[in-house]
């Protein structure tokens, strides 16, 4: 352990650690003189710092990604789930994919201005918008910002269509233009469930709201006529996807009407996090964890390959796989949610100094 986790007292996070990202040139290594035993440490607080964008539309080419463009309000993530294969981004910025990522957040004000400028570009081309594919939009701090409600309104107006993925119960708060969207056919929305466990939920992804809560919001917004997509994800081996069958059928009977999962990934600075937070948490199970893990990533804690690193592969993956797959069958579910419209978009108009003569 070194840098901030040395200082303060570190109540209700998930990182046991805060290593340097691997781009630094330098480590450091706290080590204890016995000076400062009965020292009272402050308890580590969240600090966000902000930061104006050039762009905010990230475009991708991964052949096994369901979009090609999406957005991110924040960087980092208070919800501070251990598993977050998001975390090694932290490293781009010089900080820590340990306690950094969840205690060093980065919001972006600007990004709804120019969310709009870019859409407004002449060479624009439609297509469905990602939200929360990195870290996620409805995490606490966007009570205060409300940077996700101001993006989500420049896609409204502008008729284009946006699939969201959160675990935060402040998208409720954005109900009222999210039901007008799903009318338009403009909306989907999937509510990640790892576990129905509140006490491993709270262990693993400490600030995210309860799996019962998640559970509420799957149905208010099916409620308000917005489709919803359970995501039994991460499943991990012999902790939670045991637990896959049960996830998926209460996210039906609250209103889902489609349903994927993922298997846990350890990409770059998450696998040494992880395997120490089963170590603390999990001792007796931690190794048989890592070895199915293993056998489902040819030897490796992870393999990044395209249409691999999703699910694995081996006799594992393809049982859980085929558990899912009889389980959605079952309940109806599908796994391929419908197209959304993309014929209503119009491009915002530019806002400019020159008032218009039309």
């Amino acid at each position: 352990m070194d840098r901030e986790d040395q200082r303060y007292k570190i109540l209700g996070r998930a990182a046991g650690s805060n290593q340097v990202g691997r781009f630094e040139r330098h480590t450091q290594e706290a080590v204890d003189d016995g000076w400062a035993r009965d020292e009272v440490l402050p308890v580590l607080r969240t600090q966000t710092a902000i930061e104006v964008p050039r762009s905010v539309i990230s475009y991708n080419t991964s052949p096994d990604l369901p979009f090609d463009r999406s957005i991110n309000p924040y960087r980092g993530c208070e919800h501070g789930c251990v598993y977050c294969f998001a975390r090694p981004s932290h490293a781009y910025l010089g900080l820590s994919p340990g306690l950094d990522f969840e205690t060093r957040l980065i919001a972006r004000p600007e990004a709804p201005k120019v969310l709009r400028r870019e859409l407004a570009a002449k060479a624009y081309k439609v297509a469905p918008m990602a939200i929360g594919t990195n870290t996620d939009p409805y995490q606490p701090i966007e009570k205060k910002h409300e940077i996700m409600r101001a993006c989500l309104q420049v896609l409204s107006d502008a008729g284009h269509p946006v699939a969201i993925v959160t675990k935060g119960s402040l998208i409720e708060r954005d109900i009222d233009i999210l039901a007008d969207m799903a009318k338009r056919g403009l909306v989907r929305v999937g509510i990640s469930v790892t576990t129905l466990d509140a006490r491993l939920s709270r262990l693993m992804e400490p600030r995210a709201p309860s799996p019962q809560r998640r559970l509420k919001m799957i149905r208010t917004l099916a409620s308000a006529g917005i489709p919803v997509r359970i995501m039994a994800s991460p499943m991990i081996p012999a902790l939670t996807d045991p637990e896959m069958e049960t996830i998926l059928q209460l996210g039906r009977d609250a209103g889902a009407r489609h349903a994927s999962w993922i298997m846990l990934r350890l990409p770059r600075e998450v696998s040494p996090l992880v395997q120490d937070w089963l170590a603390t948490h999990y001792p007796d199970r931690a190794e048989r964890i890592m070895s199915r893990l293993r056998e489902m990533h040819g030897g490796k804690a992870y393999d990044a390959t395209w249409h691999r690193r999703m699910r694995g592969t081996g006799p594992y993956a393809d049982m859980v796989a085929q558990r899912f797959k009889v389980a959605v069958k079952r309940l109806g579910l599908g796994t391929k949610a419908p197209s959304m419209r993309r014929d209503l978009f119009r491009a915002p108009k530019e806002v400019t100094a020159q008032m218009s003569l039309f």
